[in-house]
């Protein structure tokens, strides 16, 4: 089955306001930068989407972004940040004022609240957080007791994205897709989330051997260079000057405004 091509302003178009969204790839590397992009210019145009729930395992420059220009109030992550490059500055310019909820979050609790979506359960075990002051924190998660080992386990509630956009490296007409193998958790919101966008680099005659499969793809983008200034391995590298002159430049909404604006010009 042929999957439905559109343009990215198409695929911008259909994030909705106040829904839970995931952008694919981890940290500096594979990150949906083209679709951002478009999903800047929407919001610049139109107000929308706003009130966005950021689900992301290790956010990035993409997220940094999209908080900065204030679509966003809730972020769920365990990593915010740019690496070498040090500290998003939007993100923590907001949440260090308390006007940006942070759903506290670490590779336990996304990977099984993933885990458990995809099992089709509300919940997924876990011995993650025993013994810390996390569940202070997130009163939300409960505790079960093991009727077979006799012992108290986390019960991470399961997590479930309403749009997903992953950037793929390749794809073909029957949304099949090689991502790479920096794979992150690309392929559980792909599994998980009610709306799946793919965008890629390369539209390829039919893949034999792929990461992710034509069925869980509701839409193909076209993308080339779609995740500059983020890397695509081993197709391009992450451009470090542009991550730079972004750390360097953006400090504060004016700053940010100023940056992103030359960004969209460009």
């Amino acid at each position: 089955m042929t999957i439905k091509q559109i343009t990215l302003e198409e695929a911008a178009a259909l994030v909705p306001s106040g829904c839970t969204f995931a952008p694919g790839g981890m940290t500096l590397y594979r990150r949906p930068m083209a679709f951002v992009r478009k999903l800047l210019e929407r919001f610049y145009q139109t107000g929308e989407p706003r009130d966005l729930t950021l689900l992301s395992f290790a956010a990035g420059i993409e997220s940094d972004m999209l908080v900065g220009a204030g679509m966003v109030s809730q972020v769920r992550s365990c990593y915010f940040g740019l690496e070498i490059f040090g500290l998003a500055p939007m993100f923590t310019y907001y949440a260090n004022r308390g006007e940006i909820q942070v759903i506290e979050e670490t590779e336990a609790s996304l990977a099984f609240g993933l885990r458990a979506e995809i099992a089709g359960i509300g919940f997924m075990p876990g011995r993650g957080w025993i013994g810390t002051d996390l569940p202070k924190l997130r009163p939300d998660v409960k505790t079960v007791f093991d009727p077979y080992r006799g012992e108290e386990l986390m019960a991470f509630p399961a997590i479930k994205p309403d749009v997903a956009v992953i950037h793929a490296l390749q794809a073909d007409e029957e949304g099949n897709a090689i991502i790479g193998n920096n794979k992150c958790v690309d392929e559980e919101l792909v599994l998980t989330a009610d709306t799946v966008l793919l965008t890629y680099e390369e539209f390829v005659p039919p893949l034999e051997k792929v990461d992710i499969i034509g069925p869980l793809v509701d839409y193909l983008v076209e993308a080339p260079l779609g995740a500059a200034p983020t890397s695509c391995h081993p197709l391009y590298p992450m451009d470090g000057e542009s991550v730079l002159a972004y750390t360097e430049q953006v400090s504060d909404p004016d700053s940010f405004k100023a940056f992103v604006t030359r960004w969209l010009d460009m």
